[in-house]
């Protein structure tokens, strides 16, 4: 958990590339981002024939993350709906593909993020108490940026070899002090943008303020 742009899916695919599962597919799924009436099929896949249009059983994403992870984002916008069907899942660790007669099994460790508070919602009726107690075995809580300023210039560097790796860029002391004394409300994602346009902007190797 934690603010929007700290790095949640980041820490996911850290925690992916770093354990056992690593070999296997990270699978990540925004879930506020595709419709209710279509969570279901992307997670669990459909058989031949399930509606109209089906000409093909497809895999949904729990069977493409089989022995690997399935990183679910945005858990709190899960319908009520959705949340009981994934409940099962992790519970009994076996899908059943839309329009199908057979459950069966699948081994995946699921990751889910969220800025918002689950416990909240939980007292609020609004996410399923059950399903939260099953989500949260460790939770691991990401501070905004500007709770760990000493991490600006260590994000800044990176961030500067990844926005343009051909150049051997940096940050001229002012520049440096004026990203230590932002807020920063975006967190990372924010700095990402504000160092892209600079580097955009900026006519030598040198970040400079006038860039900002």
């Amino acid at each position: 958990s934690g603010e929007s742009g700290t790095g949640k899916e980041l820490v996911a695919k850290a925690i992916h590339h770093n354990s056992s599962r690593a070999r296997n597919s990270f699978i990540p799924l925004n879930c506020g981002a595709i419709p209710e009436n279509l969570l279901e099929n992307e997670l669990f896949g459909h058989e031949k024939g399930a509606f109209t249009g089906a000409d093909q059983r497809k895999q949904g994403l729990f069977d493409l993350a089989h022995e690997g992870t399935l990183f679910l984002d945005e858990i709190a916008e899960l319908p009520l709906a959705m949340q009981v069907k994934l409940l099962r899942v992790l519970q009994e660790k076996e899908i059943r593909p839309v329009g199908g007669s057979k459950s069966h099994q699948v081994d995946v460790r699921v990751l889910a993020a969220t800025n918002r508070d689950l416990e909240a919602l939980t007292r609020e009726g609004k996410f399923r108490q059950d399903l939260f107690y099953r989500l949260n075995v460790v939770h691991l809580q990401l501070p905004p940026l500007r709770e760990r300023r000493e991490d600006i210039p260590l994000l800044a560097d990176s961030l500067c070899r990844m926005l343009a790796p051909h150049r051997d860029l940096g940050i001229s002391p002012l520049m440096m002090r004026v990203l230590l004394d932002y807020s920063w409300p975006g967190n990372v994602r924010e700095l990402e943008n504000v160092l892209e346009r600079s580097i955009i902007l900026s006519e030598n190797d040198t970040l400079e303020y006038a860039s900002l």
